[in-house]
């Protein structure tokens, strides 16, 4: 079974109990698209507690929303398959600017009023094949533009975030916002800083993980959004053209290095830290910042200096940064032709002195002892010890020529 089936299958048992129930939002717009949906949300007359009472396995995380998650079989990959319910509701006052500070259940003409776009604002009866449109959904969808449902300036007061949902959403679709949700944004753009870097975050993630990154970077930057999330990034023209250079499909750190290559390594840790990123992607990111710069020499390098970085797992990575910096280069080619004729462990030979090694030589461990295992490492990486004979032996030159 897969998620579709089993969201029609929570629609026909909702609708059977006598209560309506529809697809709603994303989905729906996904399917008009012609996409495939990443999931599915379903709306419903019937209350959280209703929806419970109908379904053997719940788990109720929103029910002060009026969201039910019902969770059915596994999938083809073993996964559980699940979908939220949600009671139609109209929302109350939003004092914090992100969620309201209560609902009232309501019609799916009322729902339909409080969502973001008109694109999001669609429903549709999987089981009658019918769409519902209160918003216009349909045509803004065919006419390829992300409207605000009602009044841009009070949704977008609701919740500051969808000031940039919306760049993300016409990036993503290659939709153009219309004139209003336009001028909504540009005038509450420096609004967005109120709202948790979490979430800034991960909208920012989105657009950079998108194959329309660069169209949803301009956006941001002719909207007056860019200087308010990434003022660090002082060339939006250069960094659009860095962008644009990237593979359609790329990993998050990857394509965030190549927006902050320009900077030192405090300030795009700073970025990072201020973005809420994981230990992980903060470190990838700052080492891709660092060894971009120099990415074109390591095939000119000794193999002491260049043999490290070579047999890190991110180095194809890196060529991606340094392809986006630079354009096509003789040296990048060089260097990828290197990577596909060697394995992984090409660059990582066993080393031929290790420290267990060298401590049963006599060496006492000390500030010295690192110092001559790396020299050796080096000597090894160079070509100029092939043995462990001889690698012994420059660690005992080392440590008698030592003060």
């Amino acid at each position: 079974m897969t998620e579709r089936d089993f969201a029609l299958d929570v629609v026909r048992r909702l609708q059977s109990a006598g209560h309506v129930a529809l697809w709603a939002g994303g989905c729906v717009r996904d399917e008009l698209l012609g996409l495939v949906p990443v999931d599915y949300d379903i709306a419903t007359a019937a209350t959280p507690v209703q929806v419970q009472s109908l379904f053997r396995r719940t788990h109720s995380f929103g029910e002060s929303f009026g969201v039910v998650e019902v969770l059915g079989p596994r999938d083809a990959a073993g996964e559980w398959l699940k979908v939220q319910v949600a009671t139609f509701r109209t929302d109350g006052r939003y004092s914090d600017g992100r969620r309201p500070d209560a609902v009232v259940f309501s019609t799916p003409e009322q729902d339909a009023q409080r969502r973001d776009f008109t694109m999001n604002g669609l429903f549709f009866d999987p089981v009658a094949r019918t769409l519902h449109d209160f918003v216009g959904g349909r045509a803004d969808i065919a006419a390829k533009i992300v409207r605000a449902v009602g009044n841009p300036v009070e949704r977008f007061a609701e919740d500051k975030l969808r000031i940039l949902r919306a760049v993300r959403m016409a990036a993503r679709f290659g939709f153009a916002l219309d004139e209003a949700t336009a001028a909504a944004v540009r005038a509450m753009a420096k609004q967005v800083a109120v709202v948790s870097a979490e979430r800034i975050g991960e909208e920012f993630r989105k657009i950079l993980t998108h194959p329309n990154r660069v169209a949803g970077f301009r956006l941001l930057d002719s909207l007056g959004l860019r200087v308010v999330v990434l003022p660090e990034v002082a060339d939006a023209d250069e960094a659009a053209t860095r962008l644009g250079r990237l593979p359609n499909c790329v990993e998050f750190p990857t394509a965030f290095a190549t927006l902050l290559v320009p900077l030192p390594r405090e300030p795009a840790a700073n970025v990072c830290r201020r973005f809420r990123l994981s230990n992980d992607e903060q470190a990838t990111i700052l080492w891709l910042v660092e060894q971009s710069r120099r990415v074109a020499e390591l095939a000119t390098w000794p193999k002491s200096r260049s043999y490290p970085i070579l047999a890190d797992e991110r180095i194809r990575e890196l060529v991606v940064v340094g392809r986006a910096i630079a354009g096509p280069t003789p040296q990048l080619d060089d260097l990828e032709r290197l990577l596909d004729a060697n394995a992984a462990d090409a660059f990582n030979p066993p080393p031929l002195l290790t420290g267990d090694q060298l401590r049963a030589e006599g060496f006492a461990p000390g500030p010295r002892f690192k110092s001559i295992l790396a020299a050796v490492r080096a000597a090894q990486l160079d070509g100029e010890a092939t043995t462990s004979a001889e690698a012994r032996a420059i660690a005992r030159r080392l440590w008698e020529c030592a003060p």
